[in-house]
């Protein structure tokens, strides 16, 4: 089913996830703990985040630095096949734009139309460091905007490659981010906006949000969007604090800020309380949003399943 019709269709509040796949060569064991662990709470879709090659340098043993490229995190195609066909759940994977060529995109489209899979979430992606040199011929998506179009297009059956322009259409529901406290970029929340209203102009039928800590500005977000003329379901995007380290290294990842009150908090706390005092408030968070009706709550869980659980089990839905 698609993520737009669960949506639609909910009879209760809906909770999602979102997860990273393991680095290169690493076990899809402890992956597979983690489903085993958050399938247990219904969830209609998990998403599933791509990763391009990063550019990174190695220190050799004659001295110097060599600069090498990596894709560290593959393995994307591999774990929705596996969330839809043993779990039986609608994977979503994050479709990006850099260092991946028009063309490898609609390959990727394809194999996942063959698994099925008709959810995508398009996103620029995290710059790497690493510019993918292009072959003349072939050209790339610079914007998420432009990605969009492209799975429009191929939801029409218009495709790059001419052998394919008889192929079947296929039917993508197409996900895109949302930035309550603004696109990094963006010189405004205005124009972030308007650039968000694009691309469900384009096609996107639904947003998820950039994790945030204070609800006053998601539902500010959400007025604001409507304002504009964007009636797409918006769904938040929560992530539970774990530890103090991260009151400096989500910011910087993520631009968004903390509330005083809970880094004032968590900076006074006993490292072992941390992850109390974040379930806590995200918690809180929860009660607030379900109270407010939103389409359904998206937790950025990543690789740890055991905060999640905490959370969840202490809320009564």
């Amino acid at each position: 089913m698609k993520v737009i019709e669960h949506i639609q269709n909910a009879k209760k509040p809906l909770l999602s996830f979102e997860i990273i796949p393991p680095k290169r060569g690493g076990n899809v064991k402890q992956l597979m703990g983690i489903l085993d662990e958050i399938v247990k709470y219904d969830p209609p879709f998990i998403d599933i985040t791509s990763h391009a090659a990063e550019m990174y340098y190695e220190e050799k043993p004659g001295g110097g630095y060599e600069m090498k490229i990596k894709r560290k995190r593959p393995g994307t195609l591999g774990i929705c096949a596996l969330i839809q066909n043993k779990y039986n759940v609608d994977a979503v994977p994050h479709v990006i734009c850099n260092n991946f060529t028009k063309e490898e995109t609609e390959d990727f489209l394809i194999e996942l139309h063959y698994l099925g899979i008709d959810n995508v979430l398009a996103i620029r992606g995290d710059d790497s460091g690493y510019k993918k040199p292009v072959s003349k011929g072939r050209s790339v998506n610079n914007y998420a905007i432009d990605l969009v179009k492209q799975i429009a297009d191929v939801n029409k059956g218009h495709y790059l490659e001419e052998d394919l322009l008889d192929a079947e259409s296929m039917d993508f529901c197409v996900g895109i981010g949302g930035y309550p406290e603004k696109h990094f970029e963006a010189p405004n929340l205005k124009s972030d906006i308007k650039f968000t209203k694009d691309k469900i102009d384009a096609g996107a039928e639904y947003i998820v949000t950039q994790m945030f800590y204070d609800n006053s500005k998601y539902f500010a977000y959400v007025d604001a969007c409507k304002a504009a003329g964007i009636e797409a379901p918006i769904l938040p995007g929560l992530k539970i604090l774990t530890s103090k380290k991260q009151l400096a290294t989500i910011p910087k990842n993520f631009y968004i800020d903390f509330p005083d009150e809970l880094s004032d908090e968590v900076m006074a706390a006993k490292p072992e309380h941390v992850l109390d005092i974040g379930c806590e408030w995200t918690k809180k968070q929860v009660e607030e949003l379900l109270n407010k009706n939103v389409p359904a709550i998206h937790f950025y869980i990543m690789q740890n399943a055991k905060p999640i659980t905490k959370l969840l089990k202490s809320l009564d839905i």
